[in-house]
């Protein structure tokens, strides 16, 4: 009898939780959404879609800066230009050699892109200069192996060269409050490059047999200056500044384009310039037993007509060659 009351017991209990856990998980319904909450969530749909906006005050990285080619076609021919090297010479092949020294003036009128402001030849000389590809050397005569100065034996610096060609120093003084002279300075002038008029070169004429050809060939160059410290500077000779080693210049003369005044498009270089001969010079020494000058010769007008001489006997020589 106690058994069977303690199923009848059991079996309740097993009804009652089975009644409460099927309770909990009875859902409940969903209450319909009111007019209020379908705007809404249709703003937050259109909202979602808009992309964010723009942050225009953050900086964007700029291009590296690209200069524009200055017209319409690019000079590329005479920047990788080269000097065209001179036809081998053998000592045995010289029958004749003259060596001349010749001065350009700039001022004439077949010279005047020498210092054109656009490229002037002593600015290429100097910049070259400063870049290290060319050595200026020291033109002071009177040394023991170097007598006129033009043997290319004392090289000088950059700082040197400049100093050569810049004008008379002059004294700044400091004053103070009650202009008195409390220091003074000696400060260098500075170089004008249209002060440079006139360009010495030193080549020599020779007759090759190999090649039956009679040539002149530049050995230096040397732009001309007025010595500093004299007061009247009309009645002094011109000097040179410094010598530049010719045959050493030309690779870089030949990059150079001169500056004329008919076309721009002339495809000149400076090295092209020297070596066809597009100037107009006077002689003023040819080398001699007496390493005299043609001013120690002659003066005045009769200067030129002693550098004529010169010119008319080595074309002379020449000429004489070829009598039938």
């Amino acid at each position: 009898m106690k058994k069977r009351i303690l199923v009848v017991v059991l079996c309740l209990a097993c009804a009652a939780s089975y009644a409460q856990v099927k309770k909990g998980k009875k859902t409940t319904r969903k209450k319909p959404a009111t007019t209020q909450q379908k705007v809404a969530s249709q703003q937050n749909t259109v909202q979602s879609q808009v992309p964010p906006p723009v942050d225009t005050t953050r900086k964007t990285p700029m291009k590296p800066f690209e200069r524009p080619l200055d017209g319409y076609y690019k000079k590329n021919n005479l920047l990788n230009a080269k000097a065209v090297p001179y036809a081998n010479l053998r000592e045995n092949d010289v029958a004749f050699a003259k060596r001349i020294w010749r001065e350009i003036d700039v001022r004439e009128k077949m010279n005047q892109y020498l210092a054109s402001p656009k490229r002037r030849l002593i600015d290429v000389l100097l910049e070259a200069i400063d870049n290290g590809e060319l050595t200026a050397y020291d033109p002071t005569p009177g040394k023991k192996d170097d007598p006129d100065g033009d043997g290319f034996l004392t090289p000088l610096t950059k700082d040197k060269a400049h100093g050569r060609l810049a004008g008379d120093s002059s004294v700044v003084e400091k004053r103070d409050k009650d202009n008195n002279v409390v220091s003074s300075s000696l400060v260098a002038a500075e170089f004008n490059p249209d002060s440079v008029v006139k360009f010495r070169i030193k080549e020599d004429w020779v007759f090759d047999r190999q090649r039956s050809v009679f040539e002149p060939r530049i050995i230096g160059i040397a732009p001309l200056i007025k010595p500093k410290g004299i007061g009247n500077l009309a009645d002094v000779d011109y000097v040179p500044a410094f010598w530049i080693y010719f045959p050493e210049a030309r690779p870089i003369l030949a990059t150079k384009e001169v500056v004329s005044r008919n076309s721009d498009a002339t495809g000149l270089s400076f090295d092209d310039a020297f070596l066809k001969r597009i100037f107009t010079s006077y002689i003023v020494k040819q080398s001699n037993d007496k390493n005299d000058r043609i001013k120690d010769l002659a003066q005045g007008i009769d200067r030129l007509y002693e550098a004529e001489k010169v010119k008319k006997s080595l074309m002379d020589w020449e000429l004489n060659l070829w009598q039938y």
